[in-house]
């Protein structure tokens, strides 16, 4: 089969990666793709936003299969344009989208189904919010409704940071559209994790659980990103754990979806907090996260196709993962400054090197090739990724290999997986 990758990120060339060797597959070609992916799969010059580009790209090109990687290409209906065209697509259609594109439509669903979440308010008025953080005059946290790449949620210690949040969010417009409409919730305490299941409109597949850390520095510091690494398994994430994500929290969202004429296909990533034990969703995602992709390709044993086939065909009874690797981690690589300003066009030295140590692939999120080298071309730059027979393992494994590849202003975390090593 010819697959076609939507995306330029270490996610994309996570997945591209995986089906470059996979049996089933003939070509990988990626739109855009980046420095890494350029190795292996052919380049198509279009936007992930555009769907018109890439429809008639799909066409052009003969593809059997379109991975859509990104967010937004998703919520704005890229799949719905595919399969009208008679091209099979991994994602979910516009309106399951929704799960992420509109944050009040996926906790209404969760209210009306049952699934444990923290309580909430809505509000189209910032005045109206201000005066609600003001007079509850506790910890909150403050989202903005639609897509901001991550990054339009603020965790307010009190009233005065939610004041500020609101402001940025629904006055300024840090986000755009994002921000017309505002959610805000109660705040939980516990542990964060990540939870991702193949869906096919009426059953799923379950994947394994990962832990990824948000923050910028150290300690769970500083601004929020994209994300700066991650690792599978975590501890907290116990079998009876598990379970009861299964039970509680994905059956009835799929019912859910299915009962609102949304059936969900493609990849559901539920955010969660565990709070004394019990499984709470922070928010649903509708595609892989990232870096818990590149964590998840990692341990990945064998083929991907069929699950991501058998999803886009509305039939996964002959998927099923396989684990290779007992445990895996990320360490992302981020140009200095990020999340805020950074400048690119480093030179980036270290990659055969690191690319060659035992159990490490490095998947590049943002960098341009020129000619036989690499530079840097975004904030984050590269996820540094190792397998290991345990967590331990596999963070000193990726942190050797992180340490090895060098550029200019270079900044990570030195602390991802602290929850599961001791």
């Amino acid at each position: 089969m010819r697959v076609l990758v939507i995306g330029q990120g270490a996610r994309e060339h996570a997945l591209a990666f995986k089906l470059a060797g996979d049996s089933g597959v003939s070509a990988v070609l990626c739109a855009p793709g980046n420095g890494g992916t350029a190795a292996f799969a052919e380049a198509v010059d279009v936007s992930p936003t555009d769907t018109p580009g890439i429809v008639a790209a799909a066409k052009a090109h003969g593809i059997d299969l379109v991975v859509v990687g990104p967010e937004a290409p998703l919520v704005a209906g890229l799949v719905d344009a595919l399969e009208a065209a008679g091209i099979s697509a991994f994602g979910p259609s516009q309106a399951a989208a929704r799960l992420e594109g509109s944050k009040i439509f996926s906790k209404e669903l969760m209210a009306k189904y049952g699934v444990p979440t923290a309580g909430f308010r809505v509000f189209d008025d910032p005045d109206a919010a201000e005066a609600y953080v003001r007079e509850a005059n506790r910890p909150l946290v403050v989202k903005a409704d639609g897509l901001a790449a991550g990054k339009g949620v603020v965790v307010a210690d009190d009233a005065e940071e939610a004041v500020r949040g609101i402001g940025r969010i629904m006055r300024d417009r840090a986000f755009g559209d994002a921000g017309a409409r505002l959610l805000i919730e109660e705040r939980l305490v516990g542990p964060e994790v990540s939870y991702h299941v193949v869906c096919d409109g009426e059953t799923s597949v379950a994947l394994a659980a990962a832990q990824d850390h948000k923050r910028a520095f150290d300690g769970d510091r500083g601004p929020n990103t994209g994300g700066m690494g991650a690792y599978s398994p975590p501890p907290m994430v116990t079998p009876e754990i598990e379970q009861r994500i299964l039970r509680e929290v994905v059956e009835p969202t799929l019912r859910g979806m299915r009962e609102e004429g949304a059936p969900f296909r493609g990849v559901l990533f539920v955010g969660l907090m565990i709070v004394d034990g019990e499984p709470q969703v922070l928010e649903y995602n509708v595609r892989f996260g990232d870096p818990e992709c590149e964590a998840l390709m990692a341990r990945w044993q064998g083929d991907i196709l069929p699950l991501l086939l058998g999803s886009a065909r509305g039939d996964l009874s002959a998927a099923s993962p396989q684990w290779e690797a007992p445990a895996s981690m990320c360490v992302v690589l981020a140009s200095g400054g990020y999340p805020g300003t950074y400048e690119s066009g480093k030179a980036i030295e270290g990659l055969a090197e690191a690319g060659a140590m035992e159990g490490v692939t490095v998947f590049h999120a943002g960098t341009k090739r020129e000619g036989d080298a690499y530079v840097t071309a975004g904030g984050r730059v590269l996820a540094v990724t190792a397998t290991g027979a345990d967590v331990e393992e596999a963070a000193r494994r990726a942190y050797a290999a992180a340490d090895a590849i060098r550029f200019e202003d270079k900044q990570c975390r030195r602390d991802i997986g602290w929850q599961a090593r001791g």
